[in-house]
This record gives structure tokens, sequence and C-alpha cells, in this order.
């Protein structure tokens, strides 16, 4: 019998993580209440118009290489954490494709070559593929007529982000989760006023305060704008993330199931959360176009902004403390863009910390564990 079971959680914020989270735990035979400010849409979460790409090598030309460790650890535990669902999940493993146009080819060789270094400085990433006009036909036939040359990452995988969230919600469902939506809570409330054994901030851009920098020691919350679209394009065929070398940004193609496509790349500092705008919807779609004439009749479904909770140097960060006789208090955030890419890993660190008091996983793969708590919070320990 695990460590955790019968004791009681508060799980505050119920996006990615905290669904996650409260699965986990009490599947664990834990007692846990989740507290939501929205509803069980996930209306409120990044998590929900997030292309859900698992691509340590693609994003290891522009994150830190302790990001890129968190990807590569759980890709094989996404497929465990699906199998174990009651709902399936939409998850496919084909790799990710790298095109680029001719005016951009001085781009793609720097990317290529930052790929290439990082494969061999760790080993567990798979080796880049140059493809010649033949090669990408034989991979990806679709692309082959406006393309003549690509790379290739294996092994990368994706999952439907929507279909995820859903079944997550199912199986609190099942495992009688005390599921309270539409309530707004701060977690030091839920420890000064209930017996929990443990509160669980993951509330993303909703802790900011609690992140706040007041002083030289902190690590302040800022969300980093995004815009994506969903489309449905039943002429195009695309058969794994495909991404485009752009001046500007990266630009993403997603494939889901039934000719669904997630199309995005914009990162904006800002905190806006008002809809797509003209530029940026011109920009995005005008790129795909370029990959595939398919995408001309393609049908928006949707065009949605989000702000990914980010802290100050781009990596995650759990930070915790633990007193006898009191709850415990636990906040996990600054997961960016890498959301699902990490996701399993943070999980599984948070779990250990909770179960052990100690994480060889977080320390193994370079995840910050912080016993310092921002002074409000510190206050409630000691």
């Amino acid at each position: 019998m695990s460590k955790l079971a019968n004791s009681k959680y508060a799980i505050v914020g119920a996006g990615l993580m905290g669904r996650m989270l409260a699965v986990a735990l009490a599947k664990r035979g834990a007692q846990v209440n989740l507290f939501e400010k929205g509803g069980s849409d996930a209306n409120l979460s990044p998590a929900r118009i997030a292309a859900a790409m698992l691509a340590p090598l693609a994003e290891s030309a522009i994150t830190e290489d302790n990001v890129v460790c968190m990807g590569i650890y759980s890709l094989p535990r996404w497929k465990d954490i699906i199998s174990n669902l009651s709902t399936p999940v939409y998850f496919q493993q084909n790799g990710t494709l790298i095109l680029w146009h001719i005016q951009d080819a001085s781009d793609a060789e720097r990317f290529a070559g930052h790929l290439e270094k990082n494969s061999r400085n760790n080993n567990q990433l798979s080796t880049p593929q140059k493809l010649d006009s033949q090669s990408l036909r034989d991979l990806e036939p679709g692309v082959a007529d406006r393309f003549t040359q690509g790379i290739y990452l294996p092994n990368e995988g994706q999952l439907d982000n929507r279909q995820l969230l859903e079944a997550l919600l199912i199986e609190l469902d099942l495992l009688k989760v005390n599921c309270r939506w539409n309530t707004a809570i701060e977690p030091e409330k839920l420890r000064a006023n209930d017996h929990y054994d443990w509160v669980i901030d993951c509330r993303g851009l909703g802790a900011k305060q609690a992140w706040r920098a007041d002083d030289a020691n902190q690590n302040p919350l800022r969300g980093v704008r995004g815009e994506v679209v969903r489309l449905y394009a039943p002429e195009v065929k695309l058969q794994r993330p495909t991404r485009l070398i752009h001046p500007r940004y990266p630009i993403y193609i997603a494939p889901k199931e039934n000719d669904i496509y997630v199309v995005g790349a914009t990162e904006i500092e800002s905190e806006d959360l008002s809809e797509v705008s003209v530029r940026s919807a011109m920009e995005l779609l005008s790129a795909i176009y370029t990959v595939h004439s398919g995408f001309a009749e393609a049908r928006i479904l949707e065009m949605a902004t989000q702000c990914r909770p980010t802290l100050k140097d781009n990596l995650p960060e759990i930070k915790y403390c633990k007193h006898k006789g009191e709850a415990g208090l636990m906040l996990i955030n600054g997961l960016y863009r890498h959301g699902f890419m990490i996701s399993p890993a943070v999980m599984d660190c948070a779990l250990e910390l909770l179960e052990e008091g100690d994480s060889k996983t977080a320390l193994d793969l370079g995840l910050r564990i912080n016993k310092e708590l921002p002074t409000q919070e510190a206050s409630l320990c000691v």
C-alpha cells in the first residue's frame, strides 16, 4: 500500500497538472478535494488550447538541458498514464518533421546544427535524419511537391490534449474525487481552516501572488501569450507534427484525429487574453498554406489565446514546506510552453516529495526543488 493512502489532500487548480495529480493521488488511496475557479471544461487552462507535442529533441534547440531530460523521461510515462485511463486518448509517436523554404536555408542550417550537437551530447536523444527529395516523399508525401529537403526527428510524439483533459475528468469521477468547480479559493485558507495533510497549488498564473518577487531570491511568475488556430482540413493528410522554420517564429502544425489540425507558434511577452490579432492570424494561416495547398480549403474551427505560466528563467519549479502537526504546502508552476512534454516528470517528482520527503527523480532530471517559500506562505510553515 502506498504511503499516501488515507491521507487528505487539497489541490487548487484543475488544469493539466492539477488533474493529473488528483488522479495519481486518488489511485494511491488518498482522499482528494480538487478546487477550480472555472468549470470542468478547462476553458481557463492553457492546456485546453495546446498542441500537446512531446518533442524533446525539437525543443532542445531553444530550451535548457534539464527540460529536455524531463521530456525524454516523460515520453514513455505518457504511454503508461494513458494506458491506465478508463477512456482512450489519442497518442502518436511518429516523430517530428522540420521543413523550410529556400530563403530560410541559413536559419535551417543553424537549427540543424543545434539539434546535431544536442543529440551528440545526450545519447538519450534520437539522431536527426536529413531528408532529400525522395526520402521526404517517402516519409511525408503530402509536402513533397513544395519541399525538396527536410529533417526528421524520430521517436517524438504528441497526444490529443482535449481528449486527455476529458479522460482525466472521467477518471476523477470514477475515483470519487470531490471536485468543486467554479470555486475560487486561496490555498492558505484551506491550510488554515481544514484538516488536510497537504495543500497543493497548481493554479498556473492564478498563483502570481504566491510567486511574487519580494526579495532577491524570488522567481516571479509571468504570462507568455500564445495564439492558436484549430482547423478542419480533410484535404491535408500530414502524418506527424510538422514544424516550419520561419523568419519570425517557428510554425508548428499538429495533426490530430479526424482531420483536425492545431496550428500555432506565437510567443508574446504579454498577459493579454483578448482575441487573436489579425497580424498573427494572417501570418499563421499564410505560413501553413505554403506547407500544403490543402489548407486553403480548411475550415477554421477556432482561434484561441492563452497565457502560459512562466517563471523568470523559463524553467519549472516545485516549492514546498511541511512541519509536524500542520498541513504541508506545495507550489508547482512554471511549465511554460512545455507543459505536456514534461508534466509526467514534474508530477512524479511531486509524488516522491509527498511520499518520501525527497525526490531522486528531481535530482536526476535537474528539476528545481525549493524549500524556501515566499514570505506570506513561509509564515504559515513556522
